[in-house]
């Protein structure tokens, strides 16, 4: 039964060939469905490529729908499930497999700055698609407020950065490179 014998290089799923070497994912962000009324409407993509499971995880968003004229940073995280079914709320608490306090969470990107009402930007990332802390299946999340870092001096800083309530969210999602590509 040749499906049993697997070498290390045939753990990783059939795309890490395809790819030479590289897997990518992406992640369609949605508006939070429990939003409060007022809160902005965030669509966009996330997409990420990691090359290798050594390699750093690229990751690049692509976001709009924030007010134009508020600048305020907004906090982007990756959180524990990809459970959308009572909107971002039940995607669980921040990504934090090693239990590390905040902001050294594999999944915790920073603090983004709207233009515009729109956020582009890329970053590297400690997170991983590869083995059994992969990201793959996890949500990204963008919060109302900036993060604090951990740096307000309460437990909530040190858990969650005090960002605040749950715009929008997506689950993120083995894709092709034609994305990442363009």
């Amino acid at each position: 039964i040749s499906f049993c014998t697997s070498t290390p290089v045939q753990a990783f799923p059939p795309e890490y060939q395809t790819f030479s070497g590289s897997l990518y994912a992406s992640c369609r962000m949605r508006p939070n469905t429990q939003l409060t009324p007022g809160s902005p409407k965030v669509y966009g993509q996330v997409l990420f490529k990691q090359s290798g499971p050594e390699g750093k995880l690229s990751i690049r968003f692509k976001l709009h729908g924030l007010p134009a004229s508020d600048p305020q940073p907004r906090a982007i995280h990756i959180h524990q499930y990809g459970d959308l079914s009572q909107g971002c709320t039940s995607t669980g608490g921040h990504y934090n497999p090693l239990g590390y306090n905040h902001p050294n969470h594999p999944g915790d990107f920073g603090n983004f700055t709207p233009r515009n009402g729109k956020i582009r930007r890329s970053v590297d990332s400690r997170a991983t698609l590869f083995g059994g802390l992969s990201v793959l299946g996890r949500a990204v999340v963008i919060h109302e407020k900036e993060d604090d870092l951990g740096r307000g001096g309460d437990a909530g800083s040190l858990l969650h950065g005090n960002a605040g309530g749950r715009l929008a969210c997506c689950v993120i999602g083995l894709s092709s490179s034609d994305q990442w590509n363009k």
